[in-house]
């Protein structure tokens, strides 16, 4: 089993940063696959990205390639999400996920989410 809590989410504006974590605590040696997905009120929840713990490989939607960097601090058994360049178009609630793969159909073990608001 696994829990997930997200944090970091806040109000920024266009053009700035913001850095979100999601810290494990279980079986994070199994579920290793830690991916950030955003869902906006009427809209389907979009995956944006996928990291690997055990190796650092990250994947990257389209939409946040090039913007956002995830990487894994694995002493702490955290995952984090940078996010640069933040557009209005990025405000969401942000949600990590995890499970074995990041090609796994679905994700098992989700957090609570974190609200991201881009606005002047």
């Amino acid at each position: 089993q696994l829990q997930l809590v997200e944090s970091g989410g806040g109000l920024v504006q266009p053009g700035g940063s913001l850095r979100l974590s999601c810290a494990a605590a279980g079986s994070t040696s199994v579920y290793n696959a830690i991916a950030w997905f955003r869902r906006v009120p009427g809209k389907e929840r979009e995956g944006i990205s996928c990291i690997k713990t055990s190796d650092g490989v990250a994947h990257y939607s389209d939409s946040v390639k090039g913007r956002f960097t995830a990487s894994s601090d694995n002493t702490n058994n955290t995952v984090y999400l940078q996010m640069n360049n933040l557009n209005p178009e990025d405000t969401a609630v942000y949600y990590c996920a995890a499970d074995r793969e990041c090609s796994s159909p679905y994700f098992g073990f989700w957090g609570q989410g974190t609200q991201v608001t881009v606005s002047s």
